[in-house]
């Protein structure tokens, strides 16, 4: 089996991942593994934009207390302070680099999105993540530090019997072969999970990879059980994963029921632009009670020309499966979205593990608590991949790979059987959604443990017994991922942001606990 080496590993070409690999290639060599091709990632998708403070009528203060209040919390204060005051600042560095926002005059177009006082979303019309990718990727191409392998996965982290990261093993899925990439040190920038339910905004790359190989591994992960769910992805079954930007609300679209009743001012003083949970739990209620498959989006308020000029990519995919928003509205239903727990990190985006950080989606800084204000994610991320980056360049390099690693081993006995694997993907994606949705019971979330349980025996024998495979190894992830948020679910006696459990509809205080799990026995 090959063995590569260089200075830094980056798993994941999301935005985190590539701010990070820009700001540390000039102190050595950069390797960026990514399971698909560069640009699929959660950030390619992220329509609404990146919050921070640029208004007139704006301040950090405003700013931190809509986080904090979102948060329910749970939030860590000073996390929160530190990207909301941090934010700014490198919201323009990527101005700088080329991203381009849409601006009025020579000032940002500031949009407005759920939970926000004011509007302070710095976006590129409706697809800000696509162009800040578009950026980061020509400049990561473009330096002569930067290596980027598309359509390698990371199978596992490699382990020194130190307990330090040095590296991962990942499967060349062209090719078939495995080879150990090993590095000073290891990011972790592998996205979300989403892909562990059945209906989803995210891409089929959010398998919860990062989650999985770093529990494996040792690491402490928490707050897995609070999973947001994005109130409004379109309802058609050309387009399931397709998400219409809460920035669509924002800009006075209304929700309604299949009847016309619009039923947001029944549920929060803010309608429609409570927050995600509030909103993704009042339409929930509304199809159950109605007996209705979907709820419709009004867009009627907004004029014709605005939709054109503010929401084009939405406008254009609406389009092309028969919709058009400009004259009728929008079927939505909630999708899996955004998980708010992840790899604990600290404030450089350290893991609990020596030389493995963590960013965006798949870590815990304690910013979004029990619920994501929106498009505070592309902001943490900017942030805690900078701050990691400072982090690992200060640490000096007269540090050495050990030349004695554990090798990756594994038997084979035949080649993979999609039907195996297809079948108990599909068992785990149903249910996840069916037990351990948007409202939550005590009984269908053991029901949910002891049917995971179940299936993960299978696929631990699948995995020893079929040879490796893209599809294999992000079955075990998945399987691993939905075990360890029905854990941590269960463990949260109370409902909090984006955890409402019927038999425990209240709040346990104001301030929460976290759910920390993390693996005992190492092999």
């Amino acid at each position: 089996m090959a063995t590569h080496k260089n200075d830094f590993l980056v798993l994941g070409s999301g935005i985190a991942g590539l701010v990070f690999a820009l700001r540390v290639a000039g102190a050595g060599g950069v390797t960026i593994l990514t399971k698909k091709r560069s640009v699929e990632s959660n950030t390619n998708l992220a329509q609404g934009g990146i919050a921070a403070v640029f208004g007139s009528d704006d301040t950090f203060r405003l700013h931190i207390e809509d986080t904090l209040r979102c948060g329910e919390g749970l939030s860590d204060a000073r996390a929160v302070r530190r990207i909301v005051e941090e934010g700014p600042a490198l919201v323009r560095e990527l101005a700088e680099m080329g991203v381009r926002f849409t601006r009025k005059g020579r000032r940002f177009d500031l949009g407005r999105e759920g939970g926000h006082s004011r509007r302070r979303i710095a976006h590129a019309k409706d697809a800000t993540g696509r162009e800040v990718e578009r950026a980061l990727l020509h400049a990561a191409r473009s330096h002569p530090n930067v290596t980027i392998l598309e359509y390698h996965q990371a199978v596992d982290l490699v382990r020194g019997e130190d307990g330090q990261i040095w590296g991962a093993h990942a499967i060349d899925l062209s090719s078939g072969r495995v080879a150990t990439h090993l590095a000073r040190y290891t990011l972790l920038a592998t996205g979300g999970a989403g892909k562990v339910y059945l209906y989803t905004t995210n891409p089929d790359i959010a398998s919860g990879d990062g989650f999985a190989m770093a529990y494996r591994a040792g690491a402490r992960l928490a707050n897995l059980e609070f999973m947001q769910f994005h109130p409004t992805c379109l309802y058609h079954p050309k387009k399931k994963s397709f998400l219409i930007s809460e920035a669509v609300r924002g800009e006075g679209a209304v929700l309604k029921t299949v009847s016309g009743i619009d039923f947001m001012k029944n549920y929060h003083p803010m309608k429609d632009l409570a927050p995600r949970d509030v909103v993704a739990r009042a339409i929930d209620n509304e199809m159950k009670m109605r007996g209705d498959r979907h709820v419709l989006l009004d867009l009627s308020p907004i004029s014709k020309a605005k939709i054109r000029n503010r929401f084009p990519n939405i406008l254009r995919s609406c389009m092309k499966v028969g919709i058009d928003i400009t004259k009728e509205p929008i079927p939505v239903v909630p999708a899996a979205h955004y998980i708010c727990g992840g790899v604990i990190v600290d404030a450089e985006g350290r893991t609990s593990l020596p030389r493995l950080y963590a960013c965006g989606e798949v870590s815990h800084t304690g910013v979004h608590g029990a619920n994501r204000l929106a498009s505070n994610s592309l902001l943490e991320a900017l942030v805690y991949a900078a701050a990691a980056a400072r982090s690992v360049t200060g640490a000096g390099s007269g540090d050495r790979i050990p030349s004695r690693l554990g090798r990756f081993r594994r038997r084979t006995a035949r080649s993979g059987e999609r039907l195996e694997i297809r079948r108990n993907w599909d068992l785990v994606h149903t249910l996840m959604w069916d037990y351990v949705g948007i409202v939550r019971s005590t009984p269908r979330l053991k029901r949910a443990r002891r049917e995971l349980a179940l299936i993960t025996r299978d696929v631990d024998e699948l995995y020893r017994r079929l040879s490796l495979s893209g599809d294999l190894v992000e079955l075990r992830n998945i399987t691993l991922v939905g075990s360890l948020i029905v854990r941590c679910a269960l463990r949260r006696k109370e409902s909090r942001g984006l955890h409402y459990l019927e038999d425990h509809p209240r709040k346990e205080g104001a301030a929460g606990r976290n759910t920390i799990v993390y693996r005992r026995k190492i092999d």
